[in-house]
């Protein structure tokens, strides 16, 4: 099938241009360029005020957690109703539970998260499950490599990790969790791309970028908006997703994530993606239909701070469908072919 059979991106509306105040309704100024995206994102006046309000003054998300064991009967906090597209194995709790200090979690009996990250996990649901590899192009500290365990049950998750200190987390938290069979790696992209080329069922990005949406959970991000921050990510999220798309195998699927509003970011690194690679084809997600980005023309899921449900999220599933047969799978358990160049490895191998 060819690719394009739609258009890639749908045009930015002209808009009036109706000023938006340089203070939010809670007095925190607003940033110059954060105000531009706001203007670019959304053609309605009252989305964009109440996007820079979600930014400026967050509302208190629920705690959220992912249960690597069945969960516990009583919940050890009041749960709230689940939203739409949230899995059985995942619970929210009301924002301030202190669910990092309870015994169950050190006890490995589940991982906290936020809803966004569930949110941009979702498409990994529609996917038959018991691959035969996964790979988590950028694992750490772990959420979407869990969520891929509990839901798919590989028989071999893979969690490749490039940044040096951010792979004792990733260990700890897989270790915590008991996650097996499971391999982890600290290698660039490009490396990891040559060492499982053409092997992979599913293969997770979950990019490196501005992190806009840490402002929606009352953190820091200097310079998120700056257009040189925006394109220095945009670079690198390209050159990740290349690498990226080599590992799939025909027939397999790639997710493609981010925590950032910027469109650069999100439906042209897509649509880029899309046109360099025709054989990835954008799958349709059922229990995201809702959430279906107005930026683009294809398949491709939004969710906003200013809905309530969590501080934003990107997210896209692709499938290989190029023609090929897949490469034989690497022996992963073979200490001897292998095992030197894990960072770490569960005890318990594939059948």
């Amino acid at each position: 099938m060819k690719w394009p059979w739609w258009p890639v991106c749908v045009p930015s509306p002209k808009r009036s241009k109706v000023p938006l105040p340089s203070t939010a309704k809670s007095g925190v100024k607003l940033s110059r360029l954060a105000v531009a995206c706001a203007n670019r994102l959304f053609e309605s006046h009252s989305d964009r005020e109440r996007f820079l309000e979600a930014l400026t003054t967050p509302p208190p998300y629920p705690a959220t957690v992912l249960w690597c064991q069945e969960p516990a009967s009583p919940l050890p906090f009041e749960p709230l109703p689940p939203l739409p597209w949230q899995p059985p194995w995942v619970s929210r709790f009301a924002a301030g539970s202190r669910t990092g200090q309870h015994p169950l979690h050190e006890a490995g009996a589940y991982y906290c998260l936020d809803s966004s990250s569930v949110f941009a996990a979702v498409p990994l649901l529609t996917l038959p499950p018991e691959p035969s590899l996964v790979i988590d192009v950028c694992a750490a500290p772990g959420g979407k490599s869990l969520f891929a365990w509990r839901s798919l049950q590989p028989r071999y998750l893979v969690c490749n990790e490039t940044i040096g200190k951010r792979v004792g987390m990733l260990i700890s938290n897989l270790k915590r969790c008991r996650v097996h069979p499971v391999g982890v790696t600290a290698w660039d992209s490009e490396v990891l791309a040559a060492e499982f080329q053409g092997t992979a069922d599913v293969v997770i990005v979950d990019a490196p970028c501005s992190g806009q949406s840490l402002l929606a959970k009352g953190q820091k991000a200097e310079g998120c908006f700056h257009p040189l921050t925006i394109r220095h990510n945009q670079r690198r999220q390209k050159r990740i997703l290349a690498a990226a798309t080599a590992l799939v195998r025909p027939g397999g699927w790639l997710l493609y994530s981010t925590c950032t509003f910027s469109q650069d970011e999100n439906e042209e690194v897509a649509a880029w993606l899309m046109a360099k690679f025709p054989q990835l084809i954008p799958q349709a997600v059922p229990a995201l239909a809702a959430y279906q980005s107005h930026l683009a023309a294809f398949p491709c899921y939004r969710l906003w701070p200013h809905q309530g449900e969590g501080a934003g999220a990107f997210t896209i599933l692709w499938q290989h469908q190029g023609r090929g047969e897949s490469n034989p799978l690497p022996d992963l358990g073979d200490r001897r072919a292998f095992g030197d160049r894990w960072r770490w490895q569960s005890s318990s191998q594939p059948a």
